[in-house]
């Protein structure tokens, strides 16, 4: 299950209730996309903290401009992305979660948070094997560097 499936809306029955409409949990759901993505005048329901913080995920993420948008996947790259970024600046899981949090509404749980990037980690462990064995040097240095990085 990738990480985005674990992504969900912070007090979604309150924007719910806002919207006069059921929206499911998770944030990347499709009906919580086309309502983010196609939201138009429900978004003035909305109280205007609300408002901002959705408007800034769906600017952060959702702005793309393919025709399939967005459901061409970019939103979720987007996304795993900005994760990245949040570990690159050194926040632990914990931390990471409080930033989504504070920046888009959303959460997810600390232990999803630290197993994607342990997944991470992994899957640079093996593109610095590959590489090696492929004798493909610059590979290897540049998978541990990022390695090393998303470790901490």
């Amino acid at each position: 299950m990738a990480i985005t499936d674990k992504i969900y809306v912070k007090n979604h029955r309150q924007l719910s209730s806002q919207l006069d409409t059921n929206i499911p949990k998770g944030a990347f759901k499709g009906a919580t996309l086309d309502i983010l993505f196609n939201g138009g005048d429900s978004l003035d329901k909305l109280d205007e903290t609300t408002r901002e913080r959705v408007l800034d995920f769906a600017k952060d993420f959702m702005d793309c401009g393919c025709d399939n948008a967005p459901y061409c996947g970019h939103p979720e790259r987007k996304f795993i992305g900005y994760l990245l970024e949040l570990r690159a600046q050194g926040l632990n899981p914990g931390a990471i979660v409080d930033v989504m949090g504070d920046d888009y509404m959303v959460y997810a749980y600390e232990g999803d948070i630290l197993s994607f990037l342990d997944d991470g980690v992994r899957t640079l462990e093996a593109m610095e094997e590959l590489a090696r064995v492929d004798g493909n040097e610059e590979m290897r240095q540049r998978a541990k560097q990022t390695k090393d990085e998303l470790s901490g």
